[in-house]
């Protein structure tokens, strides 16, 4: 088995006090939501990773909250690279409409065990900027290799 690490890259660069700031609010409204069950957080979570998700930063109401809290402070940016980002964004915006779905339909115990893990993602990545996208692209592109390298043979 491969043990190299690979991260996506687009090398487009963003602000990584931008980003932690933004996991920040992820990490307490998904926090809000265990404590709750307020369904309507995870639909603005949702939302919100999507626009993220394709590039519509612009539109996310946490990112621009977060830019705004990045200026106040007068953080110094500090430039990462765009894509393992986005593709966390995606995972976030696949896991939210896991937990609205499965939310809505009863399953409320399933519910909660995926947003523990947006919880333990988001405070990670604040707290430490540790990406877990970058782990799980990794894992997905030796998963797709072995699984298109056994269907040629």
């Amino acid at each position: 088995m491969n043990n190299q690490f690979v991260c996506p890259a687009d090398f487009i660069s963003i602000d990584e006090n931008r980003v932690r700031v933004t996991a920040s609010f992820v990490f307490l409204l998904s926090v809000i939501f265990l404590i709750t069950g307020f369904w309507p957080v995870i639909a603005f979570l949702l939302y919100d990773f999507g626009v993220r998700a394709f590039n519509r930063s612009n539109c996310s109401l946490l990112n621009i909250i977060s830019g705004y809290l990045v200026k106040l402070l007068v953080l110094r940016a500090k430039p990462v690279d765009r894509a393992p980002k986005r593709f966390a964004a995606r995972i976030g915006l696949l896991m939210n409409a896991a937990i609205l779905t499965a939310y809505l339909s009863g399953f409320i115990k399933l519910a909660f065990l995926f947003s523990s893990v947006i919880v333990l993602f988001s405070f990670l990545e604040s707290v430490f900027s540790f990406c877990a996208g970058c782990y799980i692209y990794t894992f997905w592109k030796q998963f797709l290799g072995k699984v298109l390298f056994s269907a040629q043979s």
